[in-house]
């Protein structure tokens, strides 16, 4: 086994600073000291206070609503300060993974913002990139560093082994054809039926008549396929179950990213409307967006299931029991080890190996 010479220098920002010094608690080490904030003219101040020169750094930055962009531009300063410090390599460890819906030019003069923060990356000086369930694996091919996109479905499967009653007769649901080959995934390593619910989009021609002729900018919403449509109240949606026999069974809903809860509500009035007796929601990265709390605590799930890959201490207190986490601390510390020792980190994902 190959070792560095270095030592292992952890820093965060302030995005979510209690899954850093979890990661920092699972690998033994302390969070180099680094103080994040800013100036009366609402730039970025970054000091580290300790000597990262000739050092394996890892800085963990997760940017979440609703301050993405102050996050972001906290990481990338992190790493442009690292780099003229003399740190010998520098891993940006990205749980969830910033504008990663905007992955393609979906309509005339779209931005694909994603490219854009990969181009930020490279350019700050970050010389490898970890993050988790990408919306998109080809955002991979964004970067001309190294990426290792890893994946929550272990710890996905081990909350449904021991959270769902009667998992073994439950089935795994995908609420759109995106997210099919992850739902297929994990139905395929619990041994269990797979559903896929269908997606109509249709413009509502007499409500579209009726907007104004500039019209209001969309916030807040779930957007993947349908992102950037330029009048969303206009837009009617419909879904319907497509493959699948989900009568009297518990069902579990896969996706990588939710916000709004739109899609959620769509597609579990769905299976209730087709007889499932119970419907969880198991998502890696839960955006939850502040002005949607009150619609979150009326879905009609038994839970929602999200990953700690962003903080949401406040918004488990505030959904009343709905919600739940996952920790993917585990996964995290041990990707770092391995990315520190010249480990393979695909073997994290093997059956019968992991951390």
């Amino acid at each position: 086994m190959h070792q560095t010479g270095n030592s292992i220098k952890l820093l965060t920002g302030n995005a979510h600073p209690k899954l850093a010094e979890a990661v920092a608690s699972r690998l033994g080490i302390a969070l180099t000291p680094c103080h994040v904030s800013k100036f009366l003219s609402l730039e970025t101040s970054v000091q580290i206070h300790s000597s990262v020169r000739d050092e394996d750094v890892f800085i963990l930055q997760s940017p979440s609503p609703p301050d993405v962009n102050d996050h972001l531009m906290e990481l990338l300063i992190m790493i442009s300060a690292c780099k003229t410090a003399s740190a010998k390599r520098i891993t940006a460890v990205i749980p969830c993974y910033p504008y990663a819906r905007q992955d393609k030019k979906d309509k005339s003069r779209a931005p694909i913002t994603a490219k854009l923060v990969a181009n930020l990356l490279a350019v700050a000086g970050a010389d490898h990139v970890i993050t988790m369930d990408l919306h998109a694996s080809q955002i991979q091919g964004f970067f001309d560093i190294p990426v290792d996109n890893l994946f929550s479905e272990p710890s996905m499967m081990q909350y449904i082994k021991q959270e769902v009653d009667g998992w073994r007769d439950a089935i795994i649901v995908s609420p759109d054809a995106g997210g099919a080959k992850r739902a297929t995934a994990l139905a395929d390593q619990l041994n269990l039926d797979f559903a896929l619910i269908n997606r109509k989009r249709r413009r509502d021609m007499a409500a579209s008549m009726t907007l104004p002729t500039v019209p209001p900018t969309p916030t807040g919403s779930e957007y993947g396929s349908d992102h950037g449509h330029d009048d969303e109240s206009a837009i009617v949606e419909k879904m319907e179950l497509l493959v699948g026999d989900v009568r009297g069974k518990v069902c579990i809903l896969i996706d990588d990213m939710v916000d709004t809860g739109h899609t959620v509500r769509l597609a579990a009035g769905v299976l209730r409307d087709n007889g499932a007796s119970e419907v969880y929601a198991l998502i890696s990265h839960g955006l939850l967006s502040d002005t949607t709390m009150d619609n979150l605590r009326d879905l009609p799930v038994k839970k929602l299931i999200v990953t700690n890959s962003i903080d949401q201490t406040e918004r488990v207190q505030a959904c009343g029991g709905l919600l739940e986490t996952i920790d993917i601390a585990p996964v995290i510390a041990e990707s770092i080890r391995r990315t520190h020792n010249g480990e393979s980190i695909s073997a994290l994902f093997r059956p019968h190996e992991g951390w």
